[in-house]
């Protein structure tokens, strides 16, 4: 009995990839005999296609998982942390606060549909499954390197989709055949099982995927190549044999509460997978496919006009809207109010996610990603100039801005265009870094650090860094433990690296998956709560600023407060502020004087206790990085399956980690 497929036509792609014309010449029947769709490389491509389209549905990609997964870490929060009850109702801004500050629930109104993020991706492993089948069978990809592409492209897909699946549901039914009336209902599968498919299936797809701009179909970033493929084992490999919160051997989808411990599997010990995974890393370095954008700020401002799908060699992989699809700068932009020129609708957006308060301090001065991805403005509207937005606990994204979509400008809607990434050729050298330390490569791990720390120096020498090459091997060792010990010594290749992959990535939402494979999820919020802490009082390594700042009394409290000086330079489209850096402290600008400011003004209570309370309830925002009745964010590090998922599941799935049964 012939298969039958529907043609998935290419949604996401067809414009951006100049294939809608022959689609529109493709025969009209709207399924077609598996040996028909996969023989034919056009109608095969359609549906590999349609394996990347669920990334822009609204509760993909598009408007749910970047905006849920990846809050609150040492860099980056929630903006609408209220500091409030952490029992809220379970409403719209509510849930986001209860899921950033690891408190989610399986009754979640937003997650709990029938199209929830969960069911998005397993639709696209479903697409990925038909496909693999199909082109195995007819695809004749021992001799055809085109159709091996493809085939490539379809193992990579299903790699991804998987290991987002186990990032935010840890253990997750597993099918690598397209689902049968038999395999409707199964429960879920131990995540090493899961691991093993992802790592195999990369493996494999690196032999079919061609390097970046080798062939047409890698011209674009918005396919799959050989060097994503390559990043993405090493990125899974070390969360394999890295640190999660996991129910106990052989207690998956039994209820169990689970604990935070790594693999019993020898299969994916750190032993065995980082040399596989550094060796990978190490094809793509040596292919020369890739390389570092010599200017950081360039690359982010080709990043927000869309210039980085291609003819950008640091830029791996980005998820495949459309050029009218999903919601990054609309979420994550720094604020514009509305009445500006570059949102023609005179909507108000921007800022649903902030840097942590201290970000900005934990950067060298010298360093060029500093004043580029954190920001403290806004534009207003009203007045239309920037401005400085609220006190020190009001830091933006500066890497995402509408004034810098040029070609392809936001119109103020709910989707912006811009494509995410995934995977940059920095992160490539950062892991071959950190695998390299682990197996005793000190030079290697040394120079990969040095390339990315040499880019963002510009040619400036650093104050606050140890230089890579003075960087000692310390407790690195391939059992994965190092960096638990190593984190906060910043003269250890691991500590460098902690740090690297902060400054480099920070709101890129890596963040919270490092932590986790590190054993340092909670031990990173602990320290950031008590640094922001130290920052708000002005207390230990932000001492300096105490001896410049005023006491105050409000409703009977006693607090100091400390000025910032700012104004707007509009021709370069931001504000300039004087008094943070080290060398500005309890001094005022040269050319300011109360009566003379020259544009100056002055934010009286710029660094000040008082912004980071909650005049409600009396909570202090850094003590609200994570609330739960364990006290702890590991057991919530991974969200529950939603009560609609497990209803239509007609019990085969068990909520593990303590929630609630459906």
């Amino acid at each position: 009995m012939k298969k039958y497929i529907p043609i998935l036509f290419a949604v996401v792609l067809a414009a951006s990839c100049n294939v809608l014309d022959s689609a529109l010449d493709a025969p009209s029947q709207s399924a077609y005999a598996e040996d028909v769709v996969f023989s034919n490389y056009t109608l095969a491509e359609y549906n590999i296609f349609g394996i990347g389209e669920v990334c822009g549905h609204t509760n993909s990609y598009r408007g749910r998982i970047h905006l849920f997964y990846g809050m609150n870490t040492d860099l980056e929060t929630y903006s609408s942390n209220s500091a409030g009850s952490p029992d809220n109702a379970l409403e719209s801004v509510e849930i986001r606060i209860r899921m950033a500050e690891y408190n989610d629930a399986p009754n979640n109104t937003q997650m709990s549909t029938a199209t929830n993020a969960y069911n998005e991706l397993v639709t696209g492993i479903e697409r990925a499954n038909l496909c693999i089948r199909g082109l195995r069978a007819y695809g004749d990809v021992e001799n055809d390197p085109d159709m091996a592409y493809l085939l490539g492209e379809a193992l990579t897909y299903r790699a991804f989709y998987y290991f987002e699946l186990i990032k935010m549901w840890g253990e997750v039914p597993l099918r690598t055949e397209p689902v049968s009336g038999e395999t409707i209902y199964i429960g879920k599968a131990d995540r090493d099982e899961i691991y093993k498919v992802i790592l195999a299936d990369l493996d494999e797809a690196s032999d079919y995927l061609y390097w970046p701009d080798e062939k047409p179909q890698t011209v674009r970033r918005d396919r799959m190549n050989k060097a994503f493929a390559k990043g993405l084992y090493a990125r899974v490999a070390l969360s394999a044999a890295g640190w999660a919160w996991r129910p106990d051997e052989g207690k998956v989808n039994t209820g169990n509460d689970g604990s935070l411990r790594l693999t019993t599997d020898p299969e994916l010990s750190a032993a065995v997978l980082y040399p596989k995974a550094l060796q990978h890393l190490k094809d793509v370095i040596n292919s020369g496919s890739a390389s570092l954008a010599s200017d950081y700020t360039a690359f982010w401002k080709k990043f927000n006009n869309s210039e980085h799908l291609a003819g950008v060699p640091e830029v791996l992989w980005v998820i495949p809207f459309s050029d009218s699809r999903g919601r990054w700068n609309y979420t994550h932009a720094y604020p514009h109010t509305a009445g500006g020129p570059w949102i023609t609708n005179n909507s108000s957006r921007g800022g649903s996610s902030l840097p942590t308060a201290n970000l900005w301090f934990k950067y060298d001065p010298n360093d060029s990603r500093r004043d580029l991805t954190v920001v403290n403005m806004r534009w207003n509207g009203e007045d239309q100039a920037w401005e400085l937005r609220g006190a020190v606990n009001y830091w933006f994204w500066g890497k995402y801005r509408y004034e810098w979509m040029i070609d392809t400008p936001y119109n103020g809607g709910n989707d912006d265009g811009i494509k995410p990434i995934v995977m940059r050729y920095s992160d490539i050298l950062l892991m071959a870094s950190e695998l390299a330390a682990y197996e005793g490569e000190l030079s290697n791990a040394q120079n990969y650090l040095a390339q990315v720390r040499n880019r963002a120096m510009a040619g400036k020498a650093a104050t606050k860094y140890v230089a890579p090459s003075a960087l000692t091997l310390g407790s690195a060792a391939s059992d994965g433990s190092g960096m638990e010990t190593d984190h906060a010594d910043p003269t250890t290749i691991l500590g460098a690296i902690f740090q690297e992959r902060a400054l480099e990535f920070a709101g890129e939402f890596l963040r919270k998956q490092d932590l986790i494979r590190w054993k340092l999820l909670k031990t990173a919020l602990d320290e950031e709560r008590d640094d922001i802490e130290a920052l708000a009082t002005m207390t230990g390594p932000y001492a300096a600023y105490a001896q410049y700042a005023t006491d105050r009394e409000t409703e009977g409290r006693q607090f100091k407060t400390y000025p910032l000086y700012w104004k707007e330079d509009h021709a370069h489209q931001k504000i300039v502020f004087f008094g943070l850096d080290p060398n500005e402290i309890g001094k005022t600008p040269a050319d300011y004087s109360v009566t003379e400011p020259n544009g100056w003004k002055v934010q009286e209570r710029y660094i000040s206790n008082e912004a980071f309370r909650n005049s409600t309830t009396g909570n202090y925002t850094y003590n609200c990085l994570y609330r739960n009745a364990f006290d702890d964010p590991y057991p919530r590090s991974v969200w529950p399956m939603y009560a609609a998922t497990m209803n239509a599941m007609q019990g085969a799935l068990v909520n593990d980690y303590g929630y609630a049964q459906f």
